[in-house]
């Protein structure tokens, strides 16, 4: 069956980038096929183009549009059942630059024919967003960093520290009231439903809008932990060179003090004469 959104859309748009056959349309926007446009399928809410649906076959073992939809309104069409055989042929048409091997990916594997379920839609409150469950075999987005724990601050220098990544409130603008909300890394996940604080409005995370956040918590990690690694390398090679100047300087008043005690003539220092007999006196 090939795959549609139904009426229940929230226009949230997290589909749409993740369809590999770019046959997701926004309402009212014309869709494309060999370079014809052709009128937009519905004008109110996305919509999937049949010619071009695959169901997914070849690229992943369950529809990507279903894992991410965060009310669960991309649904098998029941007017239009398709064959796993049709559906890859017609991945191989739409993609005639890439090559499927025997072990490519289908929902129809393992299965008796009827469709994987789509993943369930995230169900958090106001303030707390909940993470959706990501497509099975979706090529992985950039992976969310591993935490990068911070540098120990160089003791009576340093006392600055920042989170680890997971930890760190990622600033959310609400696209219908325009109002700030935060929430840490850990729960923005593809698919995942935020609620705006001020007005409820809704917002689901794409891939694009993750990897781009990953991508920046990374590198500001990565420059913020080599910057302390250069200064904590530095202080110790300062550290190391004004030891050694102290060390030299020890060891020159050491035999500057050696030179003083020797040219010193204590008192009480015995002296040899001859007595009036020719014998040595000591006195």
């Amino acid at each position: 069956m090939a795959t549609m959104i139904t009426e229940d859309c929230i226009n949230c748009g997290a589909c749409e980038p993740e369809c590999p056959n770019t046959a997701i349309y926004q309402g009212g926007v014309e869709w494309e096929f060999n370079g014809t446009q052709q009128p937009a399928i519905d004008d109110d809410i996305f919509y999937i183009v049949p010619d071009k649906c695959t169901e997914c076959v070849g690229f992943f073992d369950q529809e990507a549009c279903a894992a991410v939809c965060p009310v669960d309104c991309c649904l098998p069409n029941p007017d239009i059942v398709e064959t796993e055989a049709a559906l890859l042929t017609r991945a191989k048409e739409l993609h005639p630059e890439q090559t499927f091997g025997d072990d490519f990916p289908s929902r129809f594997k393992g299965e008796s024919g009827e469709p994987a379920p789509a993943a369930a839609p995230a169900t958090n409150g106001a303030a707390t967003p909940a993470a959706a469950p990501a497509p099975a075999a979706t090529p992985a987005p950039v992976a969310a960093p591993a935490p990068a724990a911070a540098p120990a601050p160089v003791a009576d220098v340093v006392s600055l520290s920042i989170p680890s990544v997971d930890e760190w409130e990622v600033p959310i603008n609400c696209p219908r009231c325009d109002g700030e909300y935060s929430a840490p890394f850990r729960h923005f996940r593809i698919g995942v439903v935020f609620y705006c604080t001020h007005c409820g409005g809704s917002l689901v995370v794409n891939s694009s809008m993750f990897k781009d956040v990953a991508t920046a918590l990374d590198s500001f990690h990565a420059q913020w932990a080599g910057d302390f690694e250069a200064f904590q390398a530095k202080r110790q090679r300062e550290l190391e060179e004004f030891e050694e100047r102290k060390r030299v300087d020890l060891e020159n008043f050491s035999a500057t003090l050696k030179q003083e005690v020797a040219k010193a003539k204590p008192a009480g220092r015995t002296h040899r004469r001859l007595s009036l007999f020719g014998f040595q006196r000591v006195g």
